[in-house]
C-alpha cells in the first residue's frame, strides 16, 4: 500500500483498531485453554505416578534412564515395588592393562591380573547399581523398593546371564552414605536377598571366575532371559543392546514433531481461519446498552471475560483513563501493575490502553480487560479517569462524560461519572473476583468516587510509589 493512498490507509487502520482486540481476545483465550489443559494433563500424569501407575511410572523412569552408562530398563511395577533390568558393560571390554611404573620409576603399562580386573568390573557395576536405584527411587516418589537384576554378556559362553539380583529400599540407599569409590562396592551389603556371581573366596580374595546365576530362584528372571533375543544379526530387541536402545542420550520421541504449545498464531492465520464479516461494527460504544447506578453490582458473563472492552468518552475538558491491578489488600504488587499513558499494558498485555481519538465533538479513550488472562494475584481492577495535571481542572469541567463497558456479541453497559467540581481523579467503575454459588465469578461494581489531589492522590492509594 502506498505511502500516499490516504484513503487506504486509513482504512487499512480502521480495520486493524476493529481486528487487533477480537485477535487478542481469541489468542488470549486459546493460549489459556492450552495452558488449563496442559495443567490438567500434567495433575493427572503426577496423580498417576504418585499412584505407581505401571505405564507412567515405567515410562517416567525409563525415560530418567536414557542417558545411563548402564542402560537400565522398568519392567513393571507391583504396588510400591519397581523391577528393573540393567544391562551391565561385559567383562571382555574392560582394559587388560593400567598405567604403572617401571622400577626405574618410568612409566609403563602393566597387565591386570583376573582377580584386578574382576574387582575393578566389580566397582563399576556397584557404582552403576547405586545410581541406578538412587535416580528410580528419584524419579518415582511412590516407589519405596526396587527389585533390580543385572545382566551382562558371560565371558566363557558369550551368552546372555544374570550376574546380580536383589531388593534395595528407598531407606537403604537414601541414608547410606556415598563417598568414595570402594562405597559402590557395600550395594550387596544393604540389599535384600542379594546374589552376586562374584563371590569371596575362603582366603579373603574374590573369585577370578565369572558364572551366571541361577536365575530360577527368583520368578520371572528366567522367562524374562528365556524370552531375550541374542542373535546379533536379527532386527528383534534385545537385552543385550539396552545400552544402545536407552543410552543414546536422546529421551525418547522425535523432539522435531512436538509442536509448541504457547506458539502465538500468527495475525494473517487467525484472520484467515476467522469468518469474513460483511459488515463489520464500528468500534464506537454500543447504541442500547444498560445504565448503571452509583454503587451497583452484576455478575459479568463467562463471554466478558474474554475480551472486556472500556470506552471513555467526554468533552469540555482533557482526561486520561488509568487502571489499577491490585490484590486481596488493595495495592498493586508493583509499579508494573499501573496502566496508564506512559505504561499502556500491563500483565503480559491482560490490561491494555488502545489510545485516544477524536469522534466528532467528543474525544474517546479505549481499553481492553482480559480477565481470564489475569494472574492469580490481581483480584481487582480499579477503572479510573484522572484530569490533565497540567491544566489544573477538576471533573466538573468534563462534559457528557460516560463509560461504556461491553464484549464481543454481549451486552453493554453505560455508567456517567458525576461532574464533582472537588475531585481530580475518579475511580468510575471495579471489577472484582467472587464466588458465587461455590464457582469463581467476575463482578462489575459502579462508583464514581474521587481524590481531590488528582493522580498523585489516586495513585498512592492503589500503592504505587509517586515520585
Amino acid at each position: 500500500m502506498g505511502r500516499l493512498a490516504r484513503t487506504e490507509r486509513a482504512a487499512a487502520k480502521q480495520r486493524a483498531q476493529q481486528d487487533a482486540p477480537a485477535y487478542l481476545a481469541a489468542e488470549t483465550a486459546r493460549l489459556h485453554a492450552v495452558r488449563e489443559q496442559m495443567a490438567t494433563e500434567v495433575e493427572q500424569w503426577w496423580d498417576a505416578l504418585l499412584s505407581n501407575d505401571e505405564a507412567t511410572v515405567c515410562e517416567a523412569v525409563n525415560t530418567a534412564f536414557s542417558d545411563n552408562p548402564a542402560a537400565g530398563c522398568a519392567v513393571g511395577v507391583e504396588g510400591p515395588v519397581l523391577s528393573v533390568v540393567m544391562r551391565q558393560q561385559d567383562l571382555d571390554t574392560m582394559p587388560t592393562q593400567t598405567a604403572g611404573l617401571t622400577p626405574s620409576g618410568r612409566p609403563t603399562l602393566k597387565n591386570l591380573t583376573k582377580r584386578d580386573r574382576i574387582l575393578w568390573w566389580l566397582t563399576a557395576m556397584g557404582s552403576n547399581i547405586v545410581a541406578t536405584l538412587k535416580e528410580g527411587f528419584a524419579t518415582a516418589p511412590g516407589i519405596e523398593a526396587i527389585d533390580l537384576a543385572v545382566i551382562t554378556r558371560l565371558p566363557d559362553t558369550q551368552r546372555l546371564g544374570f550376574v546380580v539380583y536383589g531388593r534395595w529400599t528407598r531407606h537403604a540407599i537414601e541414608s547410606t552414605p556415598w563417598r568414595k569409590p570402594e562405597d559402590a562396592l557395600r550395594f550387596l551389603d544393604i540389599g535384600q536377598d542379594t546374589a552376586c556371581s562374584v563371590t569371596t573366596t575362603s582366603s579373603g580374595n574374590l573369585s577370578s571366575t565369572l558364572k551366571p546365576l541361577d536365575a530360577a530362584r527368583v520368578s520371572g528372571l528366567q522367562d524374562l532371559l528365556d524370552g531375550a533375543q541374542d542373535d546379533p544379526e536379527s532386527d528383534e530387541p534385545s537385552l543385550a543392546d539396552l545400552d544402545i536402545a536407552l543410552g543414546t542420550n536422546t529421551p525418547p520421541g522425535n523432539p522435531a514433531t512436538v509442536d509448541e504449545p504457547y506458539r502465538i498464531r500468527p495475525f494473517a492465520e487467525w484472520k484467515q481461519q476467522t469468518p469474513a464479516r460483511p459488515h463489520p461494527a464500528p468500534v464506537v460504544p454500543p447504541a442500547a446498552s444498560a445504565a448503571l447506578v452509583p454503587g451497583q453490582t452484576l455478575v459479568l458473563p463467562e463471554e466478558a471475560w474474554l475480551g472486556l472492552r472500556a470506552s471513555f468518552s467526554f468533552a469540555g475538558a482533557d482526561a486520561d483513563l488509568t487502571l489499577f491491578l491490585v490484590g486481596d489488600d488493595g495495592r498493586v504488587a508493583d509499579d508494573e501493575d499501573f496502566v496508564f499513558y506512559n505504561q499502556p499494558s500491563a500483565a503480559g498485555g491482560s490490561a491494555r490502553l488502545l489510545g485516544k481519538q477524536q469522534e466528532g465533538t467528543h474525544t474517546v479513550e479505549r481499553a481492553t480487560v482480559h480477565l481470564s488472562a489475569l494472574p492469580d494475584r490481581v483480584r481487582r481492577v480499579a477503572v479510573a479517569i484522572n484530569m490533565d495535571v497540567d491544566a489544573g481542572l477538576t471533573c466538573g469541567s468534563l462534559t457528557h462524560a460516560a463509560l461504556d463497558l461491553d464484549y464481543s456479541g454481549g451486552t453493554a453497559w453505560t455508567f456517567m461519572p458525576p461532574a464533582d467540581p472537588s475531585i481530580r481523579a475518579m475511580v468510575i467503575v471495579e471489577l472484582y473476583r467472587h464466588s458465587a454459588d461455590g464457582h469463581p465469578v467476575w463482578k462489575l461494581r459502579a462508583l464514581g468516587q474521587g481524590w481531590a489531589d488528582g493522580l498523585d492522590g489516586l495513585a498512592r492509594a492503589y500503592g504505587v510509589d509517586v515520585e
